[in-house]
């Protein structure tokens, strides 16, 4: 059997880190990931997707990650079953994380030192190359 996700997208809100009675660190987020087709009014939907991580993927995404942040996650996707406060059944799906990744740029990442932006690759280059003029080069 093959239970793989991965998922790449923003964090909706500031993680949750809480420890269980024996100690275990166990942190909750929720990603907003864009879907890749557009819906009927030419808009991306967005599916907001719980993510469960524990012990030390838990304490890392709860240090570094922060609401608005681009990351990705693999894991895989489990069910959890119980009973909401009018003792009705339901079901929640979630992703057991057991990688996480930065994405984007430092500065969006909040990294210390970092006084640039990104660059923009669109920008022609200031000095173009010549393809033509190759009297410079040794061969």
């Amino acid at each position: 059997m093959l239970n793989k996700i991965d998922l790449m997208g923003r964090v909706v809100r500031d993680p949750e880190l809480r420890q269980t009675q024996s100690g275990v660190s166990v942190c909750t987020a929720t990603l907003a990931v864009e879907r890749d087709f557009t819906g009927a009014d030419n808009k991306r939907e967005t599916d907001f997707i719980d993510i469960v991580m524990w012990r030390g993927t838990a304490d890392f995404f709860a240090k570094y990650f922060r609401k608005g942040q681009m990351c990705a996650v693999s894991g895989n996707l489990q069910s959890r079953k119980y009973t909401d406060k009018n003792g009705n059944n339901r079901v929640a799906w979630e992703v057991q994380a057991s990688n996480v990744y930065f994405c984007g740029s430092k500065a969006e990442s909040g990294g210390e030192g970092y006084s640039g932006g990104e660059p923009d690759y669109r920008k022609p280059d200031p000095k173009p190359v010549d393809e033509e003029d190759d009297g410079d080069l040794p061969f």
